[in-house]
């Protein structure tokens, strides 16, 4: 495994989510695909191995980004406690439902997500304001929603929780750091799942737990741990307009390439 390339893709997610407020799977997720992919890993669990290692890297880097989003006390923890349990079963379901679709498909599906993603950060978040938040039902069921789709693509949700916050009348800081706190159960009932619908599966990358590479978890973990902060400091002297618009079109690259090389 190049474990440069790993710690230099882990470096560029952290720097991201420091910039951006992102999870660093939209980056992690492709960058894990191609490098399974010259180490000749099937294309029928290459996908899946690179979505549970993001989603287990997300476990880890969402600590820290919930301790700096903490000192600012600007997490709603009544929002988290009430719409955890959604996400938490949705990071399971989804997981489920990876295990059945076929890795040809996983690529395609991941490779349409980053289009969208990369449209919302162009054309930045057109969510506008139109109602509370929904009542405990109603929390439960966005938040399983929100949980499926991000653990099925392998993020920790911000691009999908940051707007139905916003569109709940959530002030955007407190939307981003609710989202940050929120993106731990998912990556952690994500993980879960992904461990063991991969557990006996065969022609998996060497010490892989189910569908989790550890060697990649480590050496991503290491890199984006230390790198965010710097990501933070950028952020207060470059313009985000202009930085969103130069990840989008990072994320347009990657979904080609990913469409017509992996």
């Amino acid at each position: 495994m190049d474990v440069l390339f790993l710690l230099a893709s882990g470096a560029v997610a952290g720097i991201f989510a420091g910039l951006l407020g992102i999870g660093g799977g939209i980056i992690i997720v492709p960058v894990l695909a191609m490098v399974f992919t010259s180490q000749g890993v099937s294309i029928d669990v290459l996908m899946h191995v690179a979505i549970g290692t993001s989603l287990a890297t997300i476990v880890v880097t969402s600590l820290s980004s919930i301790r700096a989003h903490q000192k600012h006390k600007a997490i709603d923890w009544q929002v988290v406690r009430v719409i955890t349990v959604g996400v938490f079963v949705g990071g399971l379901i989804g997981a489920a439902i990876a295990k059945i679709i076929p890795g040809e498909d996983l690529k395609l599906f991941f490779s349409i997500f980053m289009f969208l993603i990369a449209a919302q950060m162009y054309f930045g978040n057109t969510t506008k304001a139109h109602r509370t938040l929904p009542a405990k039902p109603g929390m439960i069921l966005a938040g399983t929603g929100i949980g499926t789709v991000a653990s099925l693509m392998g993020v920790g949700g911000g691009s999908m929780t940051v707007p139905f916050l916003t569109w709940c009348n959530m002030s955007i800081r407190k939307a981003v750091a609710t989202s940050a706190a929120i993106g731990f159960p998912i990556a952690v009932a994500g993980t879960i799942g992904f461990i063991i619908t991969g557990w006996s599966v065969a022609d998996r990358p060497v010490m892989s737990f189910g569908y989790v590479n550890l060697p990649a978890l480590i050496s991503i973990v290491i890199a984006s741990v230390l790198s965010a902060p710097l990501g933070a400091w950028i952020a207060h002297r470059i313009s985000p307009v202009i930085l969103k618009r130069v990840f989008a079109a990072f994320l347009v690259i990657l979904a080609i390439r990913m469409l017509t090389t992996l």
